[in-house]
């Protein structure tokens, strides 16, 4: 199988969409959402994309400072080619764009959890999350 990978390829909302639809990570993003999937999109400033014979197959979206760190977003990979060293590719990709000492830091989906630490990510314990800015709090 002959992957192509592209860094910073514009890709359309319908092909993010449509990837995602393929993969357990799309019941944990708004797919019926246009306009926040269209952002997603357009603000992520570093993605790296999979393709096979022009199909959008695997991506990486990340947000980052290329010094310090990089959020990656979503690393999605269509389950009908998982397991065949595209996610790690598409990670690999990632972290070459990036300074040597910028890390990558990622949320994973409950899927994924025992995928990670086989690739080398170490387990962080204090990771925090606000959803709503009513949940903060006066300390």
């Amino acid at each position: 199988m002959e992957i192509e990978y592209k860094v910073n390829c514009p890709i359309t909302a319908v092909q993010f969409i449509e990837l995602l639809e393929k993969t357990s990570l799309g019941v944990r993003r708004p797919l019926d959402d246009n306009l926040t999937i269209q952002g997603m999109l357009e603000n992520a400033n570093l993605v790296v994309t999979a393709w096979f014979n022009n199909q959008l197959i695997g991506i990486a979206r990340s947000v980052t400072d290329f010094h310090y760190c990089c959020y990656l977003s979503d690393l999605a990979v269509d389950e009908s080619v998982q397991s065949s060293g595209i996610g790690k590719n598409l990670i690999l990709i990632t972290k070459k764009q990036l300074t040597p000492s910028c890390k990558v830091i990622l949320l994973s989906a409950p899927q994924a959890e025992g995928y990670y630490p086989k690739i080398g990510f170490e387990h962080h314990h204090s990771a925090w999350v606000l959803s709503e800015v009513e949940q903060l709090k006066s300390s």
